[in-house]
């Protein structure tokens, strides 16, 4: 008999335990990449390879249903979600490499305005007012952020950043609209996608032995295991709630990296990458708070 008692324990409490551990995973990229210490290519390519070696066994351990599942995966709607997630990947890795992580995670906050807007003209989902007052403010925010832009590299950065995010919000629309998906084979076959196609780009050779060890954690942790537990918790709690949870990582990741690294950004940067937690925050919990104050009428 178990020992925790079944209300506790529900596919909502699980989504969120679940979503939130693949949070703290996914805020650990950028300090990783920065102790790679090697170039962009070869850490996107042995990340996609650890990340596939990790995907792969337990694919086929994990899975029943293995010819239903690569029907599924290899329909137009399972490629189409295998590209996001391959452009999505790429772009985050050099997103990194080409500016600050507080860049990135400032563009990267905007993901719930993203998802909502592709879920209103995908899926026909319907828009509120709060909703554009939230996004202009965070993109007040951005526009900040990119007029404090250092060089052409912050620039190229905070494009590229735009480019992952605009990727993993069609993701997770894919992924809600399309619940049939085997989650763990998307994640394996676009590690495989990324390794094919920066394979001809990496320099000779094989990279140092320490940077092949923080490739394997990218690869295991972040790429690998927090994909999975992204979507798959996302499918049983509220939309906005993932996006709340998920501004964990717009927190923590240039927090990793200012301990590690003592990696510093400008006032400008920091007001703007505010603006949009605020704009993020306030949209989320206001559309979180609502539904939890309602109560069944009794019978």
């Amino acid at each position: 008999m178990s020992i925790v008692p079944n209300s506790i324990v529900t596919p909502r409490s699980t989504g969120l335990a679940v979503v939130l551990v693949s949070t703290l995973l996914w805020s650990l990229v950028g300090l990783f990449v920065r102790m790679a210490e090697t170039d962009l290519w070869s850490i996107i390519l042995w990340r996609s390879v650890f990340a596939a070696l990790a995907l792969g066994p337990f694919w086929l351990f994990a899975t029943g249903n293995k010819a239903g599942a690569l029907r599924a995966t290899f329909s137009k709607p399972g490629m189409v979600t295998v590209g996001f997630a391959v452009s999505g990947n790429i772009a985050y890795i050099a997103a990194v490499q080409l500016t600050s992580v507080a860049t990135v995670m400032t563009v990267y906050a905007t993901l719930p305005f993203i998802t909502a807007a592709l879920g209103f003209l995908l899926l026909a989902e319907p828009l509120s007012r709060r909703f554009g007052a939230a996004a202009a403010l965070a993109m007040l925010g951005i526009l900040i952020t990119s007029g404090a832009a250092m060089s052409m590299s912050d620039a190229a950065g905070i494009a590229v950043s735009l480019v992952m995010t605009l990727s993993w919000a069609g993701l997770l629309v894919q992924a809600k609209k399309h619940p049939a998906l085997d989650l763990t084979l998307i994640s394996l076959l676009s590690a495989l996608g990324a390794a094919f196609i920066t394979l001809p780009l990496q320099p000779a050779g094989l990279p140092a032995l320490n940077a092949l060890w923080v490739c394997a954690l990218l690869g295991v942790l972040t790429s690998g295991l927090a994909d999975v537990l992204t979507l798959m918790g996302g499918r049983h709690i509220r939309s906005g709630e993932t996006g709340l949870l998920m501004l964990l990582d717009v927190v923590l990741s240039p927090l990793w990296v200012w301990v590690a690294f003592d990696e510093r950004v400008g006032p400008a940067t920091l007001f703007g990458g505010a603006l949009v937690v605020i704009a993020v925050a306030g949209y989320l919990f206001a559309d979180i708070t609502p539904r939890r104050a309602v109560r069944c009428p009794a019978p």
